[in-house]
This record gives structure tokens, C-alpha cells and sequence, in this order.
């Protein structure tokens, strides 16, 4: 008996059917997460829509067209549009043929610059707009322009964080890209710019619309870039925001508006989905075929000389020259604005620089502890692979809730914990995990973004074969599962830590005077005048900068091969 039974159970387990005890751990690592968002996203935005549809005379819909009737409603939705629109256009104009560069193009260095293309995706948006802030202000080496508090600078600041996000979305499908298609056309007397629109483009355009819906959508929802660059002539829906809240305390308004993002950033992300199927399917079709080529110039002239201006001009211009002018005055080089930074610069704050800087990095590290702990429990149960077509659809749904936030702006999740958060069964307006948690939040989706790939690459046949070796469901999955999943945590949890560092939007909102992070003290010193508020800015963007990209370098030695193309 015990032989016969043996193989039965070692069968059962081979058909992955858990015994009711797993069943009920894996519901509960679903339900952990979901509870979680529920609580922390769902409560707060749901929250926030109906004080937007609530007038203070209790009609429905009073609030919202009260605003959306606003002439200043409507010139920021301009704004917001306008500057969403040059974004996106001029980032793909210069990210398709950076692409092809760095995708389609083999060439010694390529690898360096790749990297150095992608540092600026997770830089602080503060530390962004402070290192234009030095390049285009008065003093600065090109404030000839007058470009202060301009269109073309936000614009320009908006193309040097979503550059990156159009070069790895395109190159990855380009460099998949069969050559034969190409070399087909060019046998039949196509020349290259024809050959290039009839074959090359229509096999790229999933790609570039999939690239074009994202950096459109986080053009739209840039909030920290604008505050710098902007000034008093440019706000974005984002920043009236959070000025109706903080300066005017118009909790309805600010709702109302936050009502009016959430439709944009919806209809955004319904595009982005639908632009994301296609390209998986020309994915599938294609298969890896490589059509790298070596480097020529008399053919890759056009594309060297556009994306080298772009890096040189762009990317590495605006944070050499932020380096430098930390480490000037107007007697010449010297280290004070870094010494500034063990005191509140002349009483401009009410802690010192460093103070912010540790309270920042325990703020992320808490935020990373939570997000990883989250992720790892979302990633898990979506991994699986149910053969009921039912428990198929609720893990498309769960995987699908958690990329919510990632499409909902910082502030307006600040903005929710700021009218839900304060008050019994759950006021955390005095706990310190109040920040941690609106960042763990921001974080989540990258994090399940980064593992989930890595444990789907998982053979299902390796969790089959443990199985009907007699290996139980716990033993599997540390055996099996787990080598992948440690290999997937470096990657998101540096993305965890560097967007948390670096997280401004909904901290803007929950800072306490007594404990403000890092980008909010960069803020608060570029708002008051003097140069050495403006030089322990600059020395204080600097540091910030180090720490995200010594994160972002660690976490990038322990990429796991099957995540190169996240």
C-alpha cells in the first residue's frame, strides 16, 4: 500500500495540486499584498474622487464642474498637455535613432554608453531639475539663452528622463529585428531610406508606440521637474495640486484636479496596454534573430551624430555642469557648499543637509523592506501556472491591480494619505512608517516588474521533475523557486532604493519640519535666494546622485541574465 500510494502523491504533486494547507498559504500571500493595496491605494484614491465630487453644499459633481468650468482649470490642462505632447515627440525624434546605435549598431563602448543612457531614467526628478537649473539659469554657462523658467527647459528635462525609456524599448525589438527582410528589399534595388520605411519601421512600430504611450504618460505626471523649472508661468495639473492643497488649502479643488489626472493617465495607460500586446506579438513572431552590423560611417553617420549630441548635450552636460558649479563660488573652486551640508545653511532649515540624508536613506530602506517583502509575495502567486482557465484570469487580474499604481501620480497618492490617513481606525499622521509606506507604493510595481520576469523563466517541467522525485510543495519551492528569486531581489530592490531616494511627489506632502528627506530639503533650499543656498543645493543634488547611482550600479552586477530586457 505504502508503495502505491507513493507514486500517487509524488503524481499529484507533478500536476502541481497542492494540499489544502498550501492552498490556504498561497491565498494568504495574495491577500497580504491585496489588503495592502487596498488599504494604502485603493482607500486613499476612492477617497479623494468622492471629496472631488462633493461640494460643500453636498450636490454631487459641485466640485468637479466647479473646476473643470475654471479658465485657469483649463489653460493648466494645456499646459499639462502641451508639455506631455513636446516631451513625448522630441524623446522619440531622438530615442529612435539612439536605438538603433546602441541596438542595431556593434561598436567598442556601446555597453558604457547603454549605461550611461539609462542612469538618467532613475535620477531624482529635484536633482534633475536643479542640474538644468545650473545649466540654464543666469549664472549659468549657457543662461545666455534666457531658457529660465521656460518651455524649452522643461521640455529638455523631460526628453533627459525619458530618453532612455524610448532607446531600450525600441533598440529591444530592433535588435530582434530578422536582417534577411531588409537585405530582401535591398536585393530588389530598395535604397536604404526606402527599404528602411517599407520593412524596418512597420516591424517597429509596436515598439515605438508602446515607448510613445509611456513617456507620454510620464511626461504628464512629472511633478518635480516643473516645480524647479517652471516657476510662476508653468503648472501642470500636478503641481496645482499640490499648491491648492498646501498654499490655498482647497481640498476640493485639489480633488477635483486629481479627478481630472486620473482620467488622463487612465485613457494613457489603456494605450500603453494595448500598444504593449502588439509588441509582445511581434515579439513571438520573430524570434531572436540578431540584425546587429558593425559600424560605418558612411552609413551610420546620421544616427552618430544625433545621438552623440543627444548624450553630450542632453544627458551629460546638465550634471557636469551641476558638478562643477557645486564646487565654485565666486572667489573660485572650493568645498564649502559641501561643508554646508553638516549645518541648516545659514538657518534655511530646521535640520542639517545630512540630517535629510540619513533620514532618507532609512526612509528607503524601510520603503525597500516593505516593497521587496510585498513584491516577492505578488510575483510568486502570479508565477504559478493553474490549469483552471478561472484561477488563469485571477492572476492576470492580481498581476494587472498591482501595476495600478505605477499609472497613478506620487502626488496624488500623497494627496489621498493626506485626507484618508489622519484620522481613527488609522491615523498615521504622527508614525514614522507614514513615508515609508507612500513609497513602498510607488516602488511595488517595478519591484513585482523586476521579479516576476525572472520567475516566470522558470522551466515548468524543473518544478514537475522535484515534484515526482518526491520533493513537497515547500521543499520545491526553495529549491527550485528560490535560486531564481534571489537572483531576480538585487535588481528590485535597486530599483526600490532609487526610487525611493529619490521619491518627491507624495513626500512633498507627508515630510514632517522635524524630518524632511533629502529632495524636499534640495527644494526648500532652491526656493529661498542666495548663492549659498544655491551652492549647498547643487552640493546636496550631487550626493543625492551618488547614492542613486551607486545603488542603481550595485543593483545592476546582480541583473539576472533573464531580466536584460526590463
Amino acid at each position: 500500500m505504502t508503495t502505491s500510494t507513493a507514486p500517487a502523491r509524488a503524481d499529484r504533486r507533478a500536476r502541481g495540486g497542492p494540499s489544502w494547507v498550501w492552498r490556504c498559504g498561497w491565498l494568504l500571500a495574495a491577500a497580504i499584498p491585496l489588503a495592502f493595496l487596498a488599504i494604502f491605494f485603493a482607500w486613499p484614491v476612492a477617497t479623494l474622487v468622492g471629496r472631488g465630487f462633493a461640494s460643500e453644499d453636498g450636490s454631487t459633481l459641485g466640485a468637479v464642474a466647479e473646476v473643470l468650468t475654471s479658465a485657469r482649470t483649463w489653460r493648466i490642462l494645456r499646459t499639462t498637455l502641451t508639455l506631455a505632447v513636446l516631451g513625448t515627440v522630441v524623446s522619440v525624434a531622438l530615442g529612435v535613432p539612439g536605438a538603433y546605435l546602441l541596438y542595431a549598431v556593434r561598436f567598442p563602448g556601446r555597453g558604457l554608453l547603454r549605461a550611461l543612457v539609462t542612469v538618467p531614467f532613475v535620477l531624482p526628478s529635484v536633482v534633475v531639475g536643479v542640474a538644468f537649473l545650473s545649466l540654464l539659469g543666469t549664472n549659468g554657462p549657457l543662461g545666455f539663452l534666457g531658457w529660465e523658467e521656460s518651455l524649452p527647459a522643461i521640455v529638455a528635462a523631460l526628453v533627459f528622463f525619458n530618453y532612455s525609456v524610448v532607446v531600450r524599448t525600441v533598440g529591444g525589438l530592433w535588435s530582434r529585428l530578422d536582417p534577411r527582410a531588409v537585405e530582401a528589399a535591398r536585393a530588389l534595388e530598395a535604397s536604404p531610406s526606402r527599404a528602411f520605411r517599407t520593412v524596418t519601421l512597420p516591424a517597429l512600430l509596436p515598439a515605438i508606440a508602446s515607448a510613445t504611450t509611456l513617456v507620454f504618460l510620464f511626461c504628464a505626471s512629472a511633478f518635480g521637474i516643473v516645480m524647479v523649472l517652471g516657476g510662476v508661468r508653468y503648472s501642470t495639473i500636478e503641481t496645482e495640486i499640490w499648491y491648492q492643497t498646501t498654499q490655498l488649502l482647497d481640498l476640493p479643488a485639489a480633488a477635483a484636479l486629481s479627478i481630472t489626472q486620473l482620467v488622463v493617465v487612465t485613457l494613457a495607460l489603456l494605450a500603453t496596454s494595448w500598444t504593449s500586446a502588439r509588441q509582445e506579438r511581434a515579439l513571438r513572431l520573430r524570434g531572436d534573430a540578431s540584425g546587429e552590423h558593425t559600424w560605418s560611417w558612411r552609413r551610420d553617420w546620421a544616427a552618430t551624430l544625433v545621438t552623440g549630441a543627444t548624450v553630450l548635450g542632453v544627458l551629460a552636460l546638465p550634471m557636469a555642469t551641476m558638478l562643477l558649479r557645486s564646487l565654485r563660488d565666486r572667489e573660485g573652486w572650493t568645498l564649502d557648499h559641501y561643508r554646508a551640508l553638516g549645518t541648516t545653511v545659514g538657518r534655511s532649515l530646521p535640520v542639517p543637509v545630512w540630517t535629510a540624508i540619513r533620514n532618507s536613506l532609512v526612509v528607503a530602506l524601510e520603503a525597500t523592506a516593505i516593497a521587496l517583502v510585498l513584491g516577492t509575495l505578488v510575483s510568486l502567486v502570479v508565477s504559478r501556472r493553474p490549469r483552471d482557465p478561472l484561477a488563469r484570469k485571477g492572476l492576470r487580474a492580481l498581476d494587472a491591480a498591482f501595476m495600478l499604481p505605477l499609472g497613478v501620480s506620487a502626488v496624488t497618492v500623497g494627496f489621498g494619505f493626506l485626507i484618508t490617513l489622519n484620522r481613527p481606525p488609522l491615523d498615521l499622521r504622527s508614525s514614522m512608517l507614514l513615508i515609508p509606506v507612500a513609497q513602498a507604493i510607488v516602488a511595488l510595481p517595478l519591484v513585482v516588474r523586476s521579479i516576476l520576469p525572472v520567475l516566470r523563466a522558470i522551466d515548468p517541467r524543473q518544478r514537475e521533475a522535484a515534484a515526482t522525485l518526491g520533493a513537497g510543495p515547500g521543499r520545491v519551492l526553495r529549491t527550485v523557486d528560490g535560486p531564481f528569486l534571489v537572483r531576480g531581489l538585487g535588481l528590485a530592490a535597486g530599483f526600490a532604493m532609487a526610487t525611493s531616494l529619490g521619491e518627491f511627489g507624495a513626500t512633498s506632502f507627508l515630510a514632517r519640519l522635524d524630518r524632511p528627506t533629502l529632495p524636499v530639503v534640495i527644494f526648500r533650499l532652491i526656493g529661498r535666494p542666495g548663492e549659498a543656498n544655491f551652492g549647498a543645493a547643487l552640493a546636496a543634488s550631487v550626493v543625492l546622485t551618488t547614492l542613486t547611482a551607486v545603488v542603481m550600479l550595485l543593483a545592476e552586477r546582480l541583473r539576472p541574465a533573464e531580466a536584460s530586457e526590463l
